[in-house]
């Protein structure tokens, strides 16, 4: 016989719990970055930085703690300096690929 769940009895999902190391980061900034969406990024980004602990992110990135999760809310358009700043901070960097590959 089946158990019916309720959805209200699930855990809530938070992404912080499952990004163990730098990899895991990489991977999912990389998912994040093809959606092409600078809020998405942010909040990305503020996942990742809460996962990490806010404060140390803050010192590694020299960026207050209060501007950091000012910069890195979900609907925010953080500039590119800070985000620079940030990746920095988790020991992860921007990479460009080409759209199309080429034959």
């Amino acid at each position: 016989m089946t158990r019916k769940i309720k959805i209200t009895d699930l855990p809530e999902f938070d992404m912080a719990e499952h990004l163990p190391d730098e990899l895991a980061v990489a991977e999912y900034l990389t998912v994040i970055l093809e959606e092409n969406d600078p809020a998405a990024l942010a909040d990305a980004l503020g996942t990742i930085a809460r996962a990490r602990g806010m404060s140390d992110i803050a010192k590694a990135s020299g960026i207050t703690r209060e501007a950091l999760y000012k910069a890195l809310r979900p609907d925010a358009s953080p500039r590119f300096e800070t985000i620079s700043k940030v990746y920095a901070a988790l020991g992860v960097r921007l990479v460009a690929q080409p759209i199309h590959a080429q034959s």
